[in-house]
């Protein structure tokens, strides 16, 4: 099964709501149709380990969701925004993140 590629994370958001690293990686599984042991393996993880972070119970680092960005063929600026979104919202910061390529 392909996977249909949304333009961008606002779409997402408009058609699913607020948006984390793990719902976005949950949802890209989902379309792919794999389990999270196949997926895992893909993203070079644990099954363990991909299980808490799509739950929300693991937060990635930027660099962690750069790489897994590479090894699913997103685009690095998504991932990594939801990652530093996700870590301010743990923090209970109410910022909004928007990278910019240096």
């Amino acid at each position: 099964m392909t996977t249909k590629r949304c333009s961008s994370l606002k779409d997402l958001e408009k058609r699913f709501g607020v948006m984390t690293l793990g719902l976005f990686l949950r949802a890209f599984r989902e379309a792919e149709d794999c389990s999270q042991a196949e997926y895992a393996r893909t993203l070079k993880l644990s099954r363990a380990n991909l299980c808490d972070i799509e739950k929300g119970r693991k937060l990635a680092s930027p660099l962690r969701a750069a790489q897994l960005a590479k090894r699913i063929g997103v685009a690095e600026e998504i991932l990594v925004k939801l990652a530093i979104q996700d870590i301010l919202r743990e923090a209970k910061l109410n910022y909004h993140v928007e990278l910019k390529a240096a």
